[in-house]
């Protein structure tokens, strides 16, 4: 006999994968009869039969639809999916732990890996995430900056935006009386949960960065791109890790001594490329090429324990100066 049509029944093989997505996993099975019951639920009229092939079908077009006998009856699931709950449950630590996703994108996104999982697994992604001191942006407008700042590299132009500061009540104020920024878009870059703008300006001939979620009102201009010599030579990671706190500064080959134990921190900040010479049985030395800034000074006075700027004598006065002036700030 034929199978009576229901309401849906143009989408029964989409309410079939539905229905083995959102109600079964490893351990929540379901048995024939309740797959009728529920597909009916959803006006779709099924039999064993048809059911059986429509299974086979889902197989061959690559859904790990599973079978397995237990006692006298046998029990249907999904097996393996696209992402597996471990993996859904890294990003979504990732999402909650970002600083620049706003809580409110926070949500969505994690609602849409929901779906990617049972309703079962799904319960499981709802984790709080602690990150210590964890301020979320406010500008809910980054997602679309990255996406023209992408569109404008792609399309080999020029961009131009506005950028902002936060004032004292906690208001957008434009940089320089919201004058526009013309710049040539060449990377984006992640450092420190913030996205920043990697591009050449070409009215000061130097490869400058900006934070993102500061710009603001971002137009893609006709103009093609400048600085396609400088990029050429340029290195992001080299770039990035000269850089402390994203704050430029004049590179320079700096060489510092510090304890021992301290040697993790040196490779985990510049690498395993720089050379480690021991000074005595409990202290090495290196050089490294960095963005001299109050910003570095900082990472060198934080560092706990017997560190020291040796060398060049023009870095060593510049720290003694910015102890100076911190020793007289606090008199």
């Amino acid at each position: 006999m034929a199978e009576r049509k229901g309401e849906n029944q143009k989408l029964k093989m989409l309410y079939i994968v539905r229905l083995f997505s959102r109600e079964t996993d490893d351990a929540h099975k379901l048995t024939m009869p309740e797959i009728i019951s529920k597909l009916a639920a959803e006006g779709v009229n099924a039999d064993r039969k048809t059911l059986y092939q429509d299974f086979d079908e889902l197989r061959r077009f690559g859904f790990d639809i599973i079978s397995e006998k237990d006692g006298h009856g046998f029990y249907y699931y999904l097996g393996s999916r696209d992402f597996e709950l471990p993996e859904l449950k890294l990003l979504v630590d990732s999402v909650q732990s970002s600083k620049f996703i706003t809580d409110k994108k926070s949500d969505q996104l994690i609602k849409k890996l929901e779906s990617l999982v049972s309703r079962y697994e799904g319960s499981q992604l709802h984790r709080q995430v602690i990150i210590s001191g964890r301020v979320k942006t406010m500008n809910e407008s980054i997602y679309y900056n990255v996406d023209k700042i992408h569109a404008a590299i792609g399309d080999n132009r020029q961009i131009r935006f506005k950028y902002f500061d936060w004032n004292l009540k906690k208001e957008m104020e434009p940089r320089y009386g919201g004058k526009w920024y013309k710049l040539s878009p060449w990377a984006l870059m992640w450092d420190d949960e913030m996205y920043y703008l990697v591009a050449y300006d070409s009215k000061h001939e130097t490869i400058i960065h900006y934070r993102v979620d500061k710009m603001t009102q971002i137009e893609i201009l006709d103009e093609a791109r400048e600085g396609h010599e400088a990029f050429g030579r340029f290195n992001i990671a080299h770039y990035t890790n000269t850089l402390f706190g994203m704050f430029a500064g004049d590179e320079t080959k700096v060489t510092i001594e510090a304890e021992n134990r301290l040697v993790s921190v040196f490779i985990d900040r510049f690498g395993k490329d720089i050379i480690i010479a021991p000074v005595d049985e409990g202290h090495f030395r290196t050089t490294v090429t960095v963005a001299v800034s109050k910003h570095f000074f900082g990472w060198i006075m934080a560092l706990d324990g017997d560190v020291k700027i040796v060398a060049p004598d023009s870095v060593v006065k510049q720290v003694k100066a910015e102890i100076e002036r911190l020793a007289e700030k606090y008199k």
